[in-house]
């Protein structure tokens, strides 16, 4: 049987820093503040004229290729989890391709807010595993700043940019993307949101006096809907595969609040030291988050590890995949 695994991760993170100490120089807040609240002391932000989200990725996708000694033109499926695209259209599948001189592939972008990641992954493993394709790439992140408002206190601190992106190739090995569970569910349209530049809310002159083209959260409800979900699917999957907190080696959790991580963690009933946990230095770079972590952490990983990765997101989106690793 074809099993999808990751043969490479990669990522990128820019180089300028935003302190909570810089943004209390811009909104009222501070960094006992955000600390206290949500876990964040830094974000990265990408700076640069005609900068997108597809530089990221770009420079993500352009490490896994080295890493598993890949041609461009060698990569037959790209597909990118975003909510900052570059543009409406074209892709930013499409610009990252066309960045990394990759030319024989078919190529999307799929939107799932901050369970991008876990979405993509299950889209893509599933293109492998139907045996057609021997080389898909799955990137997701997103230039979050682009769409965050600074002048709001409770949202302005918790976003960054980032981007990650794996290689999946088959194997037979009783390795890699092992079983997933996935959700939509319509009712947190009118909690988490960017009303404006869709086709409801075209950019205008009132959209844009009325800051319809920024992130809007009800940070209450975001939260306790994120707890709850995100530690019921993976206690779901844990049972679904028989794996304990003993079997599994890392919790993978998207990156959003601390208190968020911690209690689905504890839920799962893993020690802190089994949680993968970033989220002061990076913040919240939406589909960013889990790929991050799996580059941060690739060094400790081993070949047969059993992980869980976990996502919320808005729609709101969640999930959880039980990845092997593979190498």
């Amino acid at each position: 049987m074809i099993q999808a695994a990751i043969t490479a991760v990669g990522a990128y993170i820019p180089e300028d820093i935003l302190t909570n100490e810089d943004l209390a120089k811009i909104v009222d807040t501070t960094d006992e503040w955000i600390m206290t609240r949500v876990g964040i002391k830094e974000r990265h932000v990408l700076k640069g004229e005609g900068k997108g989200t597809s530089s990221m990725g770009a420079e993500a996708v352009k490490q896994i290729l080295e890493k598993t000694n890949t041609k461009p033109e060698e990569v037959e499926v790209i597909i990118f989890a975003t909510t900052t695209p570059d543009f409406i259209f074209p892709s930013t599948a499409a610009m990252t391709a066309e960045a990394c001189g990759i030319k024989n592939a078919l190529g999307f972008d799929i939107q799932a807010a901050c369970s991008g990641f876990i979405y993509a992954l299950e889209i893509g493993s599933n293109f492998i595993k139907s045996g057609k394709y021997k080389k898909v790439v799955v990137v997701a992140g997103d230039k979050m700043t682009a769409i965050t408002n600074y002048k709001d206190r409770t949202t302005c601190p918790l976003f960054g940019d980032a981007c990650g992106a794996v290689m999946l190739e088959p194997t037979e090995e009783e390795v890699g993307v092992m079983d997933s569970i996935l959700h939509v569910d319509g009712v947190g349209i009118n909690h988490l949101h960017m009303r404006g530049g869709g086709s409801v809310y075209p950019a205008s002159h009132e959209t844009v006096d009325k800051d319809m083209h920024y992130v809007y959260q009800e940070g209450q409800v975001v939260f306790k809907h994120a707890v709850s979900r995100m530690a019921d699917v993976s206690v779901e999957i844990m049972e679904r595969n028989n794996l304990t907190k003993d079997t599994i080696a890392w919790l993978v959790p998207h990156q959003a609040n601390i208190r968020i991580i911690e209690a689905v963690g504890n839920r799962m009933g893993l020690p802190s030291d089994k949680v993968m946990i970033n989220i002061q230095k990076y913040g919240n770079s939406s589909a960013g988050t889990i790929p991050v972590c799996l580059y941060e952490w690739e060094s400790q990983l081993k070949k047969g590890d059993n992980l869980i990765l976990t996502a919320f997101g808005g729609g709101f989106t969640w999930g959880a995949v039980y990845l092997k690793w593979a190498y």
